[in-house]
C-alpha cells in the first residue's frame, strides 16, 4: 500500500512501543496499566464475497478505484467510483466513521457512508436518490459469523408520503409511519431523545431520513439485527455496553397491518384489536377467533358519490400507510377537507405536521391499513363516512336526540332504583370478583405463550400482584427516554418513572437480548411479590404485554450500593456503611430462616443492594433466586449463574451452591464495603492474591487498618471495624461447612460474643490476571510481515480510541480517534470497518 493511501499523518513503525503487549481476553498492557476493549462492525464491504485465501491487498487502481484483491490478483471488492480520472486519490477515515475516497481538494467520490451494511452510524441516509434511483439502506447479516445479506432490510419507500419500512424479504414487517414533524408518527419506538434528533428531507431530487447526535460526547448506532429487530442503541461508559433506548417493533401492534383494513390496534386490550367507529368486522366469524385479515368495513357503504357525506374524526391514533396517498405542502386543514369532498376516490385526510409550523394536507385514496392507538401522543385523521352515520354520533338529527330521551328518562329513573341493590351484590361479589380477575391473568399469561408469562399457582399462594398497562409504563417514564434511565443490568435498563398519583417507581425492562429471560423474570414476580421485609425491595406490579416484560419497583433515590463503593466512596462514613452491612445481613436471614420458603439469592452483589433515602438497604434482584421448603438447605446445578468475584468456590467450579453460597458473597461485600476495591480485577504489585487473599494477609499480620478505605478511617469505631473484617473473613472461608449461617453473622455484628479465627479464603490466590502470553501475538511489535507500517494520528499511549487495521499476518494501523474502525482480512474472510469502542483501564 502507498504511503499516500492515509496521507497528512505521520508513519512509525512497529517498534514504537515494545512495551505494549497484547494479552488474552480483550486486555493490553502498557507497562503497569492495563487496558480492555470492546468491538463492533460498522462496515463488511465484500460482504457477499468473502476472500478465499490468506492473502489480500487493498490498493488504488489508476482510475482511482480502492479496490480488494486476494492472492490471484482477482478483485474481490471495488469502490467503483464513477468519476474516473481521479489524480492522487486519498483514502481517509474521518472522525464520524466514513471512510472516503477523496481528491486531494478534499472533493468526495466514494464514501462508505452510502453503504451502511447493517450498522448506521449517526449521519448516514437511509433513503433514495430519485435523479439515480441509487438507494442506501440497512440489511441485516445472515448469521452472526455470516456477515453476507441476510432476511430483514430496513429500507425508505418514497412512493406517495415516503415512510420508513422494516422488511422481511418482500414483505413488511413494521412500518415507522409518516413524519409529522419531529419524529415517525409519534411512534414510542422511534422517538427522539435529548442526545439525537432525527432529520427528514423530501425533495424532487432526494428522499432520506438520517439522524444527528445533540451531546456529542454520545456514541449511538442504528443497527438492522439478524432477529428482525430495528435497535436503537447509545454507548454506556461506566457499564462499557451498548444501552437500548429503542427498538422496532415494540410490541404486537407495531407489526405491520396487524388489524388489516380500518383496524385499529391497541396493545393494551385484549384482544388487541378492534374496528375504528362506524366500521364493523368484514367477517365476523373469523374476527371473533382471533383471525383479523379480514380488515372491517363501513356499516353504511358510500355507493356513489352523489350520496351525501361526512367526515368524523378519528384521535390519537397512527396515521395508515400513505403509499397510496397525495401530500401537497402550504394547504390549510379546510381547504385539505374540500379538497377530499370534490374528489370521489379521496376517503380520509389529515393534517401531518404536528409542531403547528407547517401547513400541509394529506389524502387518501386506498383502503386505510396499518392504524394503532397512541392516545395523547396520536395524530388525527378524518374518515369520510356516510352523512347518516356522522349525524347520529354529532348530534344533529333532533329526531334522533327526541328518541333518545324517550328511551332514556325511563331507564334513568330505573336506574337510580337499581343502585342500591347493586352496590350490595358488589360487596357480596367481590371477593369472587377478584379471584375470577385473578384466573384470567393466568390465562392471559399462559405457558403456551412466547410471548406471557406463567405464573405458577402450584403454591396456592396469592400474588396479589397488579398488573400495568403498557402505555401507563411510557406515560409514566416518558416513553422510556434515556433522560428517565437509571442505569442497566444483566436484566436489561432500569427507567425512573412517576405515576399520576405522583408515585415515584423504578421500572425494570426486561431485554430482549439479556442473558435473563422468561424463567428469571417469573422468579422476580413470585419471590419478591411473596417476601416483606424492610431490607428487601418491594414489587409494586409487572407488565407483560407481546415481547415486553417491565418489572415495576419502589423508587429508591439513593441509587445502588456499588454507586457509592467506588464512585462516591468519599460519601459513606462509617456509621452508614455499619448500617448497610447489618441491613444486609438482616434481609439474608430472612431469606435464609424466616421466610415461607427458605431462598438462596445466588447474586448477592453492590450492584443488587438498592438504597432508600435514608440509606436503608434493600435486596434486589431475585432473577437468579431459588427457594427450597423444609429441612433443605442447597442443590446442585450445571447452570451457573451469578457474577465472578462473588461466587463461592464450590458453586463457581462443581455448580454446589446453598445458603453458605449466599455467606460468602455477603462476606465479599463486607469486605469490598470496608476496602472500597472490588474484589473482581483486584490487582497488588507485591502478589497475586484477590482483595480476600489481600485482606487476609494483613489480618494475619495484625495490619488491618491498612486495608480500610481512607474515608472510613476518620470517626470510625475501631472495634467495630476490626469486627466486621474478622466476619467478612469467616463468611469467604474455602470450605461452605466452615462459614457461619446469617443468624450467627447477625448474632456476630450486633454483640460481644467470641470469634473464631478464620481460614484461608476461597479463591485466596488468584491466576494470572491475564492468562500466559501468546509467543505470536505477545507484542505488537512482532506483528509483521507486511510493508505497511503502523500509522498514528496521535501518538499517545492511552489507548482510549483506536483505530486497528490488520492485513494478512494481522499487521495493524492504529488511531486515536472517535471510534475504532479495523480493516480486517483474515482468512476466508471479509474487509470489515470494526468498531473497538471505549478501550478502559483496568483499576
Amino acid at each position: 500500500m502507498e504511503k499516500r493511501l492515509f496521507r497528512q499523518v505521520e508513519i512509525l513503525s512497529w517498534d514504537f512501543s515494545p512495551q505494549l503487549q497484547h494479552r488474552v481476553n480483550d486486555t493490553w498492557e502498557y507497562g503497569s496499566t492495563k487496558y480492555l476493549y470492546r468491538q463492533w462492525y460498522g462496515l463488511v464491504a465484500n460482504r457477499d464475497t468473502p476472500l478465499n485465501d490468506k492473502n489480500g491487498m487493498l490498493n488504488f487502481t489508476t482510475q482511482g478505484n480502492l479496490t480488494l484483491v486476494n492472492g490471484s490478483g482477482s478483485v474481490v471488492w471495488s469502490s467503483n467510483t464513477t468519476r474516473g480520472g481521479v489524480q492522487n486519490p486519498i483514502a481517509q477515515l474521518l472522525d464520524s466513521g466514513n471512510l472516503v475516497v477523496r481528491t486531494e481538494n478534499s472533493n468526495y467520490v466514494w464514501q462508505s457512508f452510502d453503504y451502511p451494511g447493517d450498522t448506521a452510524l449517526p449521519g448516514v441516509k437511509i433513503g433514495i436518490d430519485l435523479k439515480t434511483g441509487f438507494r442506501r439502506f440497512l440489511w441485516s447479516w445472515k448469521s452472526r459469523n455470516d456477515p453476507s445479506n441476510g432476511q430483514y432490510s430496513f429500507i425508505f419507500d418514497p412512493n406517495g408520503f415516503p415512510q420508513p419500512f422494516l422488511m422481511n424479504g418482500s414483505i413488511q414487517r413494521f412500518r415507522g409511519g409518516a413524519w409529522n414533524g419531529q419524529s415517525f408518527a409519534n411512534s414510542p419506538s422511534l422517538l427522539p431523545s435529548p442526545s439525537y434528533k432525527y432529520i427528514f428531507a423530501s425533495d424532487p431530487d432526494q428522499v432520506y431520513f438520517t439522524y444527528e447526535l445533540i451531546d456529542t460526547s454520545a456514541i449511538a448506532r442504528v443497527v438492522m439485527q439478524l432477529n428482525g429487530f430495528l435497535e436503537l442503541s447509545t454507548w454506556n461508559n461506566l457499564t462499557q455496553n451498548w444501552d437500548n433506548f429503542g427498538s422496532a417493533p415494540a410490541d404486537n401492534c407495531d407489526i405491520y397491518a396487524q388489524c388489516n383494513a380500518y383496524g385499529l390496534c391497541n396493545s393494551g386490550n385484549s384482544p388487541i384489536c378492534s374496528c375504528l367507529d362506524k366500521f364493523e368486522p368484514k367477517d365476523p366469524t373469523e374476527w371473533a377467533k382471533g383471525n383479523w385479515s379480514g380488515g372491517c368495513v363501513r356499516k353504511t357503504p358510500i355507493l356513489n358519490c352523489q350520496k351525501e357525506v361526512k367526515f368524523l374524526k378519528y384521535s390519537g391514533i397512527k396515521l395508515p400507510d400513505t403509499r397510496f396517498s397525495w401530500y401537497d405542502r402550504g394547504v390549510t386543514l379546510n381547504s385539505c377537507e374540500e379538497l377530499c369532498l370534490r374528489n370521489c376516490s379521496c376517503v380520509a385526510y389529515a393534517k401531518l405536521d404536528t409542531t403547528g409550523t407547517n401547513e400541509d394536507c394529506l389524502l387518501w385514496f386506498d383502503e386505510l391499513m396499518d392504524i394503532r392507538e397512541f392516545g395523547s401522543s396520536g395524530q388525527d385523521i378524518y374518515i369520510k363516512l356516510d352523512s347518516s352515520e356522522t349525524e347520529i354520533s354529532t348530534g344533529n338529527s333532533s329526531k334522533e336526540i327526541l328518541k333518545k330521551l324517550r328511551i332514556s328518562l325511563p331507564l334513568a329513573a330505573l336506574s337510580l332504583l337499581s343502585v342500591l341493590c347493586l352496590i350490595l351484590y358488589i360487596r357480596h361479589t367481590k371477593n369472587k370478583k377478584k379471584k375470577e380477575e385473578e384466573n384470567q391473568n393466568q390465562q392471559r399469561f399462559s405457558e403456551g405463550s412466547s410471548e406471557m408469562l406463567y405464573i405458577n399457582k402450584s403454591k396456592n399462594d396469592d400474588l396479589d400482584l397488579p398488573l400495568f398497562d403498557f402505555a401507563t409504563i411510557l406515560e409514566a417514564t416518558n416513553n422510556l427516554s434515556l433522560s428517565n434511565k437509571l442505569g442497566e443490568g444483566g436484566f436489561g435498563p432500569v427507567y425512573k418513572g412517576a405515576l399520576k398519583d405522583g408515585q415515584e417507581i423504578a421500572v425494570k425492562r426486561l431485554s430482549r437480548y439479556s442473558a435473563q429471560g422468561t424463567d428469571e423474570f417469573k422468579n422476580e414476580v413470585i419471590f419478591i411479590a411473596k417476601l416483606q421485609h424492610r431490607n428487601l425491595v418491594k414489587l409494586l406490579g409487572c407488565c407483560i404485554q407481546a415481547e415486553e416484560k417491565m418489572l415495576v419497583y419502589e423508587y429508591m433515590p439513593n441509587n445502588s450500593l456499588d454507586w457509592f463503593l467506588f464512585d462516591r466512596r468519599s460519601l459513606l462514613d462509617w456509621p452508614k456503611c455499619f448500617h448497610i452491612i447489618n441491613g444486609i445481613a438482616r434481609g439474608l436471614l430472612y431469606l435464609h430462616q424466616d421466610s415461607r420458603l427458605r431462598i438462596i439469592h445466588r447474586d448477592l452483589k453492590p450492584s443488587n443492594v438498592l438504597l432508600d433515602i435514608d440509606m436503608n438497604p434493600k435486596i434486589s434482584d431475585f432473577g437468579m433466586a431459588r427457594s427450597f421448603g423444609g429441612n433443605e438447605t442447597g442443590a446442585m446445578t450445571t447452570r451457573v449463574v451469578g457474577t465472578y468475584g462473588y461466587m463461592s468456590p464450590e458453586y463457581a467450579e462443581e455448580g454446589k451452591f446453598s445458603v453458605k453460597s449466599d455467606v460468602f458473597s455477603f462476606g465479599v461485600v463486607i469486605l469490598e464495603i470496608l476496602s472500597g476495591t472490588r474484589n473482581r480485577g483486584f490487582i497488588h504489585p507485591d502478589h497475586h492474591h484477590n482483595l480476600l487473599g489481600h485482606v487476609w494477609i494483613h489480618f494475619k499480620e495484625g495490619r488491618v487498618m491498612e486495608v480500610i478505605n481512607t474515608h472510613l478511617k476518620e470517626l470510625c469505631n475501631l472495634c467495630e471495624v476490626q469486627r466486621s473484617v474478622h466476619v467478612g473473613l469467616l463468611c469467604v472461608q474455602q470450605c461452605p461447612e466452615d462459614r457461619p449461617s446469617m443468624s450467627s453473622v447477625v448474632l456476630m455484628l450486633s454483640s460481644d460474643v467470641p470469634l473464631p479465627l478464620p481460614k484461608e479464603p476461597g479463591f485466596f490466590t488468584s491466576r494470572s490476571r491475564f492468562g500466559e502470553v501468546n509467543s505470536s501475538s505477545s507484542k505488537l511489535g512482532e506483528h509483521s510481515g507486511n510493508q505497511l507500517s503502523i500509522t498514528l494520528l496521535d501518538a499517545r499511549y492511552s489507548l482510549r480510541l483506536f483505530l486497528v487495521v490488520h492485513f494478512r499476518n494481522d499487521t495493524q494501523i492504529k488511531t486515536t480517534m472517535i471510534s475504532t474502525v479495523k480493516l480486517q482480512f483474515y482468512p476466508y474472510d471479509n474487509f470489515s470497518l470494526q468498531n473497538y469502542n471505549h478501550l478502559f483501564e483496568l483499576k
